[in-house]
């Protein structure tokens, strides 16, 4: 497959990199754009400070360019946390999208968004600060109702980043756990 794999709002760290390469090794075709322009971050709260500064419209135009030239392929669109809502953004607004695989996070859904039975896997621990309960039972309807084919895998006792080994966040049992499932996904969707 190809993916288009999204930072979260700590940037282009490590990780994401790292699992890059897991993709890579599972066989799959993989960009990690930066978001961030090569600024990473220690705190979710900076994080945070820097992407509201940059704007979710030029976030997203930087994902666009940054997918343009692969999307007649079939994407997969995936992300970490903010990467997350970026990727499902993009997914939704695009007919050839293959894919959406979200670790960490979702975003709003447009109402007036629609897609052909997209399949959807979402990781996400349990409970979320930034994905709660009543908001995820939402979401998942809400994306039912736009036509996707929705997973939902939640983490007990996670922390919100927990794939990150480098992050307080991070829980090895849910991350492998989060790996072995989204790799199941995506051979899924390339037999299909």
């Amino acid at each position: 497959m190809n993916i288009m794999l999204f930072h979260s709002t700590y940037g282009l760290r490590p990780a994401v990199r790292d699992a890059a390469d897991r993709l890579r090794a599972a066989g799959h075709e993989v960009w990690t754009p930066d978001l961030f322009e090569g600024r990473t971050f220690d705190t979710v709260e900076e994080g945070m400070e820097f992407s509201d500064g940059i704007g979710k419209e030029e976030l997203l135009k930087r994902a666009v360019l940054a997918a343009a030239p692969y999307s007649e392929r079939g994407l997969v669109y995936a992300g970490f946390s903010l990467g997350a809502s970026v990727a499902q953004t993009l997914a939704l607004g695009d007919d050839k999208a293959r894919g959406l695989l979200l670790v960490h996070g979702t975003s709003d859904i447009a109402a007036n968004a629609h897609v052909d039975e997209l399949p959807v896997q979402l990781h996400v621990a349990e409970p979320d600060p930034f994905e709660t309960d009543d908001w995820l039972s939402a979401w998942y309807l809400q994306m039912g109702r736009a036509g996707a084919d929705v997973e939902v895998y939640r983490y007990a006792g996670a922390g919100h980043v927990y794939t990150d080994p480098d992050l307080p966040d991070y829980d090895a049992e849910a991350a492998e756990a989060t790996w072995r499932v989204a790799l199941g996904f995506l051979d899924g969707l390339r037999s299909a």
